[in-house]
């Protein structure tokens, strides 16, 4: 699971908000994201770049981790 770090009020998306990586583009340089619903509907498919996203964890992370 990731988040943004940056608000795209063109598409109605928040710094925060959830969304899924589909696809790994250019050896990693950008994804392809999608941000879905409570119901599972997809609101927005975009690319962005590494920047843009960060690392969702469910469990403390140790320092090492990238």
């Amino acid at each position: 699971m990731n988040g943004l770090t940056i608000d795209l009020p063109e598409y109605n998306l928040w710094r925060g908000q959830m969304e899924t990586v589909v696809e790994i583009l250019a050896d990693g340089a950008a994804f392809e994201v999608e941000f879905s619903d409570r119901s599972g509907h997809t609101n927005e498919s975009l690319g962005l770049q590494p920047e843009q996203l960060m690392v969702i964890r469910f469990e403390p992370a140790s320092p090492d981790t990238k």
